[in-house]
Formats: C-alpha cells, sequence, structure tokens
C-alpha cells in the first residue's frame, strides 16, 4: 500500500480536480461520510441514536471534514456539538459551505477563542460518548500552541475517546514527529491514501487503530503519481509465496551459508542457520572457526556445519578466506557476520573476501561493526547486498549517534542504500527497508516482546532463505521484516512480551508462512 507526504497528497486533491472533474467539496463530502459510517459501525454498534458526539475543528479542509461527519452523524440520531477552534469569519471556501448547512441545521457550534471558553469543553466533556478530533490537517507543521494545545491536552486527559480525521493533531503528516500537544487517538481515519507519519513512530503510537477511508480517487490518479513509500502489507507479501512444483527438491530451494559464530556467541550463528532453514531454504549450511564447530553441531541437526581456519583468539581471519570462497562457491545466498566477534581480524578477512564472494550477501551484526571501519569496502563489492543494521549499528556505520539515527530512520536508511548500493533494512519499532532506487517500505509487524536478544539473527537468516529461493533482494527484505514481525505476533498469546524469546520466533516461522502461502494460493 502506497504512503504519501503532505505535499504528495495535495497533488492528488489538485490531480482529482484538474484531470478528473471531482470537486473538493466533492472529496469533502466523501471524506466526512465515510468517517461518520465507520465511527457508526464502530463505535456505536450501528445505533448512534442520541449519543453525545462532539466536533472540534479548525479553519481549514480538515475542520471542514468534520462539518461533514457532524451532519451525517446528526442525520443518524446522534447529540452532535460542533466546537470551533477560529472565528467563523476565517473559515473559507468548502469548509464554510460546510459550516453553513450545520447553522441551518441549527446544530449547536461553539466558538472557543478566549482562555475562559475551555469551561465550556471541561463540561461537555462530561457527558460524552466520543470526541473527533479535526483541529490540524496535513499542512500542520511545528508545535501546537496557545488555545489549541490546551484544548488537545484537555481531549487527552478526558479518558473519551478520540477519533482523528486523517492524522491526530499536532502530528507532522511527513515525519510522524509531534513537537508539542499531540492528540493521543483510539482511531485514526486517513483519507485517500495513508499518511506516511502515520507509521513513523512517534506518530504511530498517537494515530491509534488506523483505518483508510476511500473518498473516490480514480484508480488512474494514483497511478500517475510516482509514489516511493510503501506500507508492508500482508496482500503485498502473500504474492511472494507462489506454490511449490511438486517436481521440486531440495537443491531447487536454494543453498544459504551462514558465516559466524565465535566462542560465547556460538548461538548467533546456529540462530541464523536454523532460522533460514525453517524459512523454506533447502540446504543451510553454518561456517564457523574450527573451536565451536563441535558446539554447533551439538546445536543443530537439520543444518550442515563447516569448521573454519582461525587465528590464535580462536575466531576467523584471512586463514578462512579461501576454503570460504570454496565452500560459497556453489551457495546461493551468503549471511555474513551474527557472532564473528569483534576482534579486529574480522574486517581483514571481509576485506579480503567480500569483493571476490560470487553469491548474493546478507550482512549483520558484527560484519557491519567491522565494516564500520571503511565502509568504502561497499562499492568493492560485485554481488547484491542487504545489511540489516539496528540503530547502533548504523551509527557507527554512518559516524554518527544513535540519537541522530533515530531522530530520523527514514532517511538515515535511504542515505544508506544509495550511497552503498544496498538494500538497507534499519531495524526497530516500524522497521525500515530502503533501497538504492529510493524506494521505502515500512513495516507495522512486531511487538516489544521482540526485544529480545538473538531476534536480529533470525531476521537475518529468514531474509537469507527468502533471498535463496528466488525472491528479490528487495522483495526478501520486505517480507523477511513482516513475517519476522508476523511470527512474533502470533506468539503473544502464547508467549507474552516478557517469555518470548528469539528460539520461539523460529519455531513459529512455518505457522506464520503457512498463512501468507494459504491466502495466495486461496
Amino acid at each position: 500500500m502506497k504512503l504519501v507526504t503532505a505535499s504528495e497528497m495535495k497533488r492528488l486533491d489538485e490531480l482529482a480536480s484538474s484531470r478528473f472533474g471531482i470537486s473538493p467539496l466533492i472529496l469533502m463530502e466523501n471524506a466526512g461520510r465515510g468517517i461518520a459510517e465507520g465511527i457508526i459501525n464502530e463505535f456505536f454498534k450501528g445505533n448512534p441514536f442520541n449519543k453525545r458526539v462532539l466536533i472540534f475543528s479548525g479553519k481549514g479542509n480538515n475542520g471542514g471534514d468534520g462539518f461533514v461527519v457532524a451532519r451525517h452523524l446528526a442525520n443518524k440520531g446522534a447529540d452532535v456539538r460542533v466546537f470551533l477552534l477560529k472565528a467563523k469569519g476565517e473559515i473559507t471556501g468548502d469548509a464554510l459551505v460546510n459550516l453553513n448547512i450545520l447553522e441551518s441545521m441549527e446544530i449547536t457550534i461553539s466558538v472557543i477563542s478566549e482562555p475562559k471558553d475551555l469551561k465550556r469543553i471541561d463540561i461537555s466533556l462530561l457527558y460524552a460518548d466520543l470526541v473527533v478530533d479535526a483541529i490540524f490537517g496535513t499542512g500542520f507543521k511545528g508545535k501546537a500552541a496557545g488555545l489549541a494545545a490546551q484544548v488537545i491536552d484537555r481531549l487527552n486527559r478526558s479518558g473519551k475517546p478520540i477519533v482523528s480525521v486523517d492524522l491526530p493533531s499536532g502530528l507532522e503528516a511527513d515525519t510522524g514527529k509531534a513537537k508539542g500537544p499531540c492528540i493521543q487517538a483510539a482511531k485514526t481515519y486517513t483519507l485517500g491514501l495513508p499518511k506516511l507519519g502515520l507509521y513513523l513512530f512517534p506518530g504511530r503510537k498517537n494515530a491509534g487503530e488506523i483505518s483508510l477511508v476511500d473518498i473516490s480517487f480514480p484508480e488512474a490518479l494514483l497511478k500517475k503519481m510516482d509514489l516511493h513509500h510503501n506500507l508492508i502489507t500482508r496482500g503485498m507479501c502473500e504474492g511472494f509465496f507462489e506454490k511449490r512444483d511438486p517436481e521440486s527438491h531440495k537443491g531447487t530451494f536454494g543453498r544459504v551459508i551462514v558465516i559466524g559464530g565465535s566462542e560465547g556467541m556460538s548461538g548467533a550463528a546456529a540462530m541464523a542457520a536454523e532460522a533460514a532453514l525453517r524459512s523454506g531454504a533447502g540446504l543451510v549450511t553454518a561456517a564457523v572457526p574450527r573451536s565451536i564447530n563441535p558446539i554447533l553441531e551439538n546445536k543443530l541437526t537439520e543444518v550442515m556445519t563447516y569448521p573454519l581456519p582461525e587465528t590464535e583468539e580462536r575466531v576467523l581471519g584471512v586463514e578462512a578466506v579461501d576454503v570460504l570462497l570454496d565452500i560459497c562457491s556453489e551457495a546461493d545466498v551468503v549471511a555474513v557476520g551474527p557472532g564473528l566477534s569483534s576482534s579486529r581480524s574480522i574486517f581483514t578477512m571481509l576485506k579480503e573476501f567480500l569483493p571476490r564472494v560470487e553469491a548474493p550477501l546478507v550482512l549483520d551484526a558484527d560484519a557491519l561493526n567491522a565494516l564500520s571501519q571503511d565502509v568504502s569496502l561497499f562499492s568493492k563489492i560485485n554481488v547484491p547486498v542487504i545489511i540489516t543494521p539496528h540503530p547502533g549499528e548504523m551509527a557507527r556505520l554512518t559516524g554518527s549517534s544513535v540519537s541522530e539515527i533515530q531522530e530520523d530512520r527514514l532517511n538515515a536508511a535511504l542515505k544508506a542504500a544509495r550511497e552503498w548500493n544496498v538494500v538497507a533494512v534499519l531495524k526497530g519499532a516500524g522497521t525500515i527497508v530502503a533501497t538504492p532506487k529510493g524506494e521505502v517500505y515500512i513495516n507495522e509487524t512486531g511487538n516489544p516482546g521482540m526485544a529480545t536478544g538473538g531476534t536480529g539473527d533470525v531476521l537475518t537468516g529468514i531474509i537469507a532463505g527468502f533471498l535463496a529461493q528466488g525472491m528479490t533482494p528487495e522483495a526478501a527484505a520486505a517480507a523477511g521484516v513482516f513475517v519476522h514481525g508476523f511470527a512474533g505476533d502470533m506468539l503473544l498469546g502464547k508467549k507474552g512480551f516478557r517469555g518470548m524469546t528469539a528460539g520461539d520466533i523460529i519455531e513459529m516461522l512455518p505457522a506464520a508462512i503457512l498463512q501468507l502461502e494459504n491466502g495466495f494460493n486461496n
């Protein structure tokens, strides 16, 4: 599903009018009616009669949408009260048309123009069943201030369910940032196409449940727009899991080599390898330092192991390069990094190995930490590359701080993808996948129970497994983060937030993938 910025949404509105003759008044009507229908069905179980609904509107089109919501709810029997945060003289255009209709219907309208008016809000909130937030729209930037900020604060403290029109007031449509008071919505009805900021944190927390309202944009209009931000959806991922040929064999579904492990971190390589296998790869080998190979053989049954030459520190170094190139010569995917250690010999090994490897690469963990010593090594790699850093690893790679990465996760991922010609998977809440061509995919599966050691190694294995089965790097990364989070979500009812482990996610992968396969094949 495409996500849009404020300017892209404005352009869609303009093209709907100029090319298809759909007036803004029609779009406003469709928006308000769609939201009203959603409220009636989802909050009032189809019967809004005598339900007290307070609608808070600003002066722009967002406020106009709120006026349409008010009309349709009133026509269905709701007790609607409208609060204007601007004087009527400041309301113009289509919003004014709909405000005049409300006045003709004799719906109660109150203007909030000075602090003493806030008492009216406090009293009304005592008897409200629902609040509709139509204060600020997609054009809002900066910080809510003055009376608007005080109203937002009161609404949040009221304990009443709040529905936001298009996006919560106080939230920036492009960044998901709230620099001041911001509505904490129970539900957001977003119009036409979802706004990017609804899926970037902290905006995702403010939005509550998100529903898309169709405002009648023609399909041909959406195709005219060159949109690059995407939400990873179940429907998208179902299309990646085609039915398997009955005549296939283990070689059909790819060979994955996982290079990793060191003393004390053998589990990282083991989990990545097992996750690749559970994701459907046909053959998986864990290539590890010789000294820990017996441990891997004990941990793993279906995954093969390969003992590699090691340094005196018992980690990998240049001694392993020739052997690695040999065993990787028939691989479809090579995953490098889980548990390799922070030894300086790792960079020396990668400097010799990466430019000569001939299979697509998934680079994670200690491989990325080593590459942070000289990111120019990316330019010497001759195969497709997917990197899967968490914010700390991305900070080291870019020479910035974790807070700087988290401040603008989307552009951090995009910059890395473009500069290093890689598919960049920036892990965290709302994992972001960025491609060298500028496409961005945002994931919404997953939960805080996955914030535990080893889950990143599992993701590396999943992506490698999908890549080995023939998905493009872009698809493998998008499907990988979705399935990873989906498996975690499926575990919540069984393990809870605190009891979930990376191993649990590996065990849940077949069930998660099966659901997607069934969706595609049915």
